[in-house]
């Protein structure tokens, strides 16, 4: 028998598929958590750690009904994750992401992933804003939501003394104004 998420929507893009972590995903994970690349998400960590945040990770799906989807390409090589984020203590909805190896960076990936999982949070879970958690010196992530069309929200509540907040336009701005539009931008390589 292999466990699985039921009810765990498949996201398709261009040249991605979001979908629910599995643990034949978690050899990748671990080995990102335990490496310098996770230290804006609480990493690193050692093996035990890993195992903790993939059960978080799991287990947002189990008690929330919604949560970070596995990016995979299209041979299903996990290459990160993205999607909606909800622990009890945030004030606000986040979308959030990470790329776990350096050679799926710079190809637009968390880019066209997170652009997704957003949509998805909008049209299918209701969000009517979302915001993105970043760390002080994630320059990468910081380009990503401004990307995104994110902007930073000083005023806002931010989960940690050395993060921002970068709040996302809502669906009726991405919906109507087409210079607000993901796709329509044109910026930096993301993450």
């Amino acid at each position: 028998m292999t466990p699985h998420l039921a009810d765990t929507p498949v996201l398709q893009t261009k040249r991605l598929t979001l979908r629910a972590p599995r643990m034949d995903d978690y050899p990748a994970w671990e080995a990102f958590y335990t490496s310098a690349r996770a230290q804006f998400i609480g990493g690193p960590g050692d093996t035990r750690d890993a195992w903790r945040a993939y059960g978080h990770i799991v287990g947002m799906w189990a008690l929330c009904g919604c949560g970070a989807f596995v990016i995979a390409d299209a041979d299903d090589a996990p290459l990160g994750m993205t999607g909606p984020w909800v622990p009890p203590y945030y004030r606000e909805k986040e979308i959030g992401w990470t790329i776990w190896s350096e050679v799926a960076e710079g190809q637009g990936i968390a880019f066209e992933a997170a652009t997704a999982a957003r949509r998805f949070a909008y049209d299918h879970l209701g969000w009517t804003t979302a915001v993105s958690y970043i760390d002080d010196g994630n320059d990468r992530s910081v380009a990503l939501a401004e990307r995104l069309g994110a902007w930073r929200d000083d005023d806002a509540w931010t989960p940690k003394e050395d993060a921002h907040t970068y709040r996302h336009p809502g669906p009726e701005a991405l919906a109507a104004d087409p210079a607000t539009s993901p796709t329509s931008r044109k910026g930096p390589s993301d993450v």
